[in-house]
C-alpha cells in the first residue's frame, strides 16, 4: 500500500464531518489499522468512564513487524495531521504492547497472544464500542465475493 494512499485516506477520514475531533483522528488510526490487516479492532469511548483519554484504539497484529509497522504507520499520518504523541512505549523494544498516547486519544496496538492478558476491553467494559464501517478494515476483491479473509481469520 503506498504512502501517498494511505495519506489520502487519513486526511479524509480526519475532516470527515461525521467525526468530531478527536474522534476523527481515533477512527484514521482504526483504519491504519484495519489496513495493515490488523486483528479485532475496537474503538472505545472512554468519555462518561475515565478521565485517562476520551478514547481509545485497541488492534492486533499477528506479529512483533507487523504491529511495529501499524505503529509507525499510525505516528507518521498522525504527525503530517497535526497531532503530536506525547508518549510512545514499546516500538523500539520489539514488545507485546505499543502505545501511542495523543492526550485525547491513546492507540494500543497489541501482538495478538498478549492482548488477552492486558485485557483492556474488560477493564473498561462499561465504555462505549465505537461502530468502525466496514470499509476500513482490509479487503482484497476475493475476500469480498468470499465473505471473508483469505487465511480464514476475522478482521472485524
Amino acid at each position: 500500500m503506498n504512502r501517498d494512499y494511505i495519506s489520502k485516506e487519513v486526511a479524509a477520514i480526519i475532516e470527515d464531518k461525521h467525526f468530531e475531533a478527536p474522534l476523527n483522528a481515533a477512527m484514521a488510526s482504526a483504519w491504519i489499522m484495519g489496513n495493515f490487516k490488523g486483528l479485532n479492532l475496537k474503538v472505545l469511548d472512554l468519555r462518561k468512564v475515565s478521565g485517562i483519554a476520551d478514547f481509545f484504539v485497541i488492534g492486533s497484529a499477528s506479529n512483533p513487524t507487523q504491529a511495529g509497522a501499524m505503529a509507525e504507520e499510525i505516528s507518521h499520518q498522525m504527525r503530517q495531521n497535526g497531532f503530536e504523541a506525547l508518549s510512545r512505549e514499546g516500538l523500539k523494544t520489539n514488545t507485546d504492547w505499543i502505545l501511542l498516547d495523543y492526550g485525547d486519544f491513546i492507540v494500543h496496538v497489541f501482538h495478538e497472544p498478549s492482548r488477552t492478558v492486558y485485557d483492556l476491553e474488560h477493564l473498561y467494559k462499561n465504555a462505549i464500542a465505537v461502530d468502525i464501517p466496514e470499509s476500513y478494515y482490509f479487503s482484497t476483491p476475493e475476500n469480498e465475493r468470499k465473505g471473508g479473509s483469505d487465511d480464514g481469520r476475522n478482521y472485524f
